[in-house]
């Protein structure tokens, strides 16, 4: 219903762009990781997604279950409901692994949460936390790193600001683009894993933004792997 809904709507606010690595693969039972910019950006994901014929779970704030109607059709879906900073913060992981065992793809954003500032500028994602780390050991499950560029021209700032850029999204049709990189297998311990995870997300955002002619690649180089640091390509 996720999927359909974006893949249907956001064409009518924004335009948007897809591109891959010529070894992406989007393997049944595989870990989708995105970075997460502002309130817009899962439905661009979604929507992109979609073109390429994938449908997937996605682990979102527990919040969105309480909502009338919406909670309902998430649950149906077997989509994720992560309880942040509670005792049952540990069930997410839990059901993430039932769904990659089941051949699901899982959309993740580690970062686990939005980015404070107001303005729409691009910036590289922000620290990420440690279950992508524990749910690649755990599972043994590839890594897609998908980098997304444009949402906070849809959407950022402040309320007033959002619903503002909201109502008139339609009139500018901002560009938008999301980028697939190719899979990783995670190594090593959990704070490897995480930069690991980090650096192959910022990777895919700076291809995104570059798309957009965001200046992602002076400004924001990437950062250099920690020590010991290294990962292996998953088989296609």
């Amino acid at each position: 219903m996720l999927s359909r809904l974006s893949g249907h709507l956001l064409p009518t606010v924004a335009r948007l762009g897809v591109t891959a690595d010529p070894r992406a693969a989007l393997a049944p039972g595989s870990i989708l990781v995105a970075n997460h910019t502002s309130l817009a950006d899962p439905a661009v994901v979604l929507a992109a997604l979609r073109r390429l014929g994938v449908e997937p779970v996605v682990a979102a704030t527990a919040g969105l279950w309480r909502v009338p109607g919406l909670g309902r059709a998430l649950a149906r879906e077997g989509h994720i409901p992560v309880h942040r900073g509670s005792a049952r913060a540990a069930e997410a992981l839990d059901l993430a692994a039932e769904a990659l065992a089941a051949g699901r793809l899982v959309l993740l954003y580690p970062e686990g949460g939005l980015p404070r500032r107001r303005d729409a500028a691009e910036a590289p994602p922000e620290a990420f936390r440690s279950g992508i780390a524990r749910l690649s050991r755990r599972t043994g499950a590839p890594l897609v790193p998908i980098g997304q560029a444009g949402a906070r021209r849809l959407i950022s700032g402040g309320t007033a600001k959002q619903l503002a850029g909201l109502a008139t999204a339609p009139l500018r049709r901002p560009d938008l683009h999301v980028h697939i990189g190719r899979p990783l297998v995670l190594t090593g311990d959990t704070p490897a894993r995480t930069a690991q995870a980090h650096r192959a997300v910022t990777a895919a955002w700076r291809e995104a933004a570059a798309r957009l002619g965001e200046p992602a690649a002076a400004v924001f180089p990437l950062p250099s792997p920690t020590s010991g640091e290294e990962w292996r390509e998953a088989a296609a």
